[in-house]
């Protein structure tokens, strides 16, 4: 059986590399815009009754001139699933209830309404099973077309250079995902969303986890290219009382999702996350009309 702690290791130092990427280039927008805003960070441990190891991690959080709240996790922990979580988790059961994940999860909300808000994820867990999971989905209050084709058009790019049938296949299962069943509407304009991608074969899932993790490297990496191009193509734009407006009523959309149906939320609370960076997702205002 594959020892996947030297594995986790490599995908934890690159989620941290692209955290420290990202969070650079978030920081040069707002210098541009004449602001001297920054990320925080704040380092959190994580508890559980027994564990000596837990893990944690740190939380990173910029509120600027461009962007009203951006927050950029990354997180290792270790342990036990809850009893009555474990059989909802793939590899993991009531009688082997252990596991390790580590990822990145970035949600930007704007100040602008004409620049999309965005989220991004990917992550590697272990349980009695090994996987990689993430993606990236679009989310603006005033859609324009050239932004969610050039949004899809990194992502497309990013899926061909390991598996033509990964775009597909993923952008369907975000446009599944992200959707909100109580309102009948999509969260945004999509983006991919994968999940269980398993590192299994004859080598111990070696090779197949050299693939996937070159996968998600590359899904960051297109995140980390495209979307700063469209938040500097919309800053600069005058919007109206009535743009705003509709900015906030859909966040509040926003916020029905993650609380009612984002799994990655659930996850963070039942596995003793840290509250502040499992609810940084939601945005600094919305109404509900």
């Amino acid at each position: 059986m594959t020892d996947w702690t030297p594995y986790t290791a490599r995908a934890k130092d690159w989620f941290e590399s692209l955290r420290d990427q990202i969070c650079a280039a978030f920081e040069s927008i707002e210098r541009e815009a004449g602001s001297d805003a920054a990320f925080e960070y704040t380092p959190w441990q994580r508890e559980e009754e027994g564990n000596e190891s837990p893990g944690g991690g740190t939380r990173g959080v910029m509120k600027g001139k461009v962007f009203e709240k951006v927050g950029v996790n990354v997180s290792t922990v270790h342990g036990n699933f809850a009893p009555g979580f474990a059989d909802t988790i793939n590899g993991a059961s009531e009688e082997n209830p252990g596991f390790t994940a580590t990822g990145i999860s970035l949600v930007a909300h704007m100040a602008n309404p004409h620049v999309p808000a965005v989220h991004m994820n990917t992550r590697f867990l272990v349980t009695g099973k090994a996987w990689f999971g993430g993606g990236a989905d679009l989310n603006p209050p005033i859609p324009y077309d050239d932004d969610t084709e050039q949004f899809h058009a990194a992502f497309r790019a990013a899926c061909a250079g390991h598996n033509p049938t990964y775009y597909d296949r993923f952008r369907k299962w975000a446009d599944d995902y992200f959707f909100i069943p109580h309102r009948g509407v999509a969260r945004g304009v999509g983006g991919i969303f994968y999940d269980h991608l398993e590192c299994d074969g004859e080598d111990g899932g070696v090779a197949a986890w050299e693939r996937n993790f070159a996968f998600t490297q590359d899904v960051g990496k297109a995140f980390l290219d495209v979307y700063p191009q469209l938040v500097r193509r919309r800053m600069g734009a005058e919007f109206t009382p009535e743009d705003k407006r509709t900015q906030l009523e859909w966040r509040g959309r926003y916020a029905e999702f993650n609380l009612v149906y984002d799994r990655g939320t659930l996850f963070g609370l039942k596995t003793g996350g840290n509250i502040d960076a499992i609810l940084m997702s939601l945005p600094p205002e919305a109404t509900w009309s």
